[in-house]
């Protein structure tokens, strides 16, 4: 059922008022392209375990103990790559526009806080 444009223009409205209030909530918590799960990776990732689990089985059946070895890091690997986030895998961070200013408006909140507490204790 779609929104009305009333509950629209409500919905961004809240919307706009949580970037403002907390960013970095309503970044954690918006659908950024970017921090989302990638099917390719997850796909991939459980590919990788099942080849691992299977390495890591002909080692242990055959008693040979670098190819388990192998077998568990391949599982591992497969594991860590199938939970990464974010489909820009591989590509540079350079250039991101929020980036500096996340962390100049995260240092400028802690020197508040800290300006705050000092007050507080005058």
């Amino acid at each position: 059922m779609p929104l009305s444009e009333h509950e629209q223009k409500l919905l961004e409205q809240l919307e706009k008022q949580l970037h403002e209030d907390d960013p970095k909530f309503a970044n954690t918590m918006g659908s950024d392209p970017i921090r989302s799960w990638s099917t390719r990776h997850v796909i991939i990732g459980v590919l990788g375990a099942i080849a691992g689990i299977l390495l890591l089985l002909v080692g242990v059946s055959l008693q040979q103990i670098f190819v388990g070895v192998l077998g568990f890091v391949v599982m591992g690997a497969g594991v860590y790559f199938a939970t990464l986030r974010g489909s820009s895998f591989g590509k540079s961070r350079k250039g991101k526009p929020g980036k500096t200013k996340s962390k100049s408006s995260f240092m400028s909140n802690l020197e508040e806080r800290w300006d705050e507490r000092r007050r507080d204790d005058n």
